[in-house]
């Protein structure tokens, strides 16, 4: 198996069709390569612990209310494109994601890392849920087959969280800038939300190339 590392945040919309895309091409193809693991990249660290209203977040990110519905249209419809439903009217809030990252990380060590990264997904962009707040980020936990209690005690307490900033951290000092961000093999580089034709043609490729 061949090692595929994603760098990603939960509440980045290229995050979520890049992985529809990916994972269209990896169901397509029962005997590819990759083994995945995901990695914590906050698009916003700096971010208040309540989070903020996704509408003026966007207005003060984008330069105006105007330019930010612009972009959004073109993320529904590039998104639309690859079959993938984006409504960014039904997304209320902008959340703070340590704690979804950290959940992630915890879902990895019990061998669920992707189901819990699929389930904060589809919780935040196809549910319109709030995935900064605790008391979700447990249900959603329970929903994957982990203990429901024993995680939103961690989500209470301090737990992985230095862990996580310090893994974000080194992910920067990697020269990772944006995401989402793919890593093969520890050595090549693939950024942002590729189509599933691309990661077809290079799950051949690294076929070819085992033994």
């Amino acid at each position: 198996m061949i090692r595929l590392d994603i760098f990603s945040d939960p509440i980045c919309p290229w995050c979520f069709i890049g992985k529809s895309n990916l994972d269209r091409a990896l169901e397509a193809d029962a005997s590819h390569p990759f083994t995945v693991e995901w990695h914590p990249f906050q698009l916003n660290p700096d971010m208040r612990a309540e989070g903020v209203n996704r509408l003026e977040y966007l207005a003060a990110r984008f330069g105006g209310m105007e330019r930010a519905e612009a972009m959004s249209r073109q993320v529904e419809e590039t998104a639309a494109g690859y079959g993938v439903v984006i409504d960014f009217s039904k997304v209320e809030r902008v959340p703070n994601t340590l704690d979804a990252h950290r959940l992630i990380h915890w879902a990895g060590l019990e061998g669920a890392q992707t189901p819990m990264v699929n389930a904060v997904l589809r919780a935040y962009w196809r549910e319109s849920r709030d995935i900064g707040d605790q008391g979700v980020l447990a249900d959603l936990a329970g929903e994957v087959g982990l203990d429901r209690a024993a995680m939103a005690r961690l989500l209470a307490s301090e737990a992985d969280r230095d862990t996580i900033t310090a893994r974000d951290s080194h992910a920067r000092e990697r020269g990772i800038s944006a995401v989402p961000t793919f890593v093969i093999a520890d050595q090549y580089v693939v950024s942002g939300a590729q189509p599933p034709e691309m990661w077809r043609n290079v799950m051949a490729e690294l076929k070819a190339q085992l033994p």
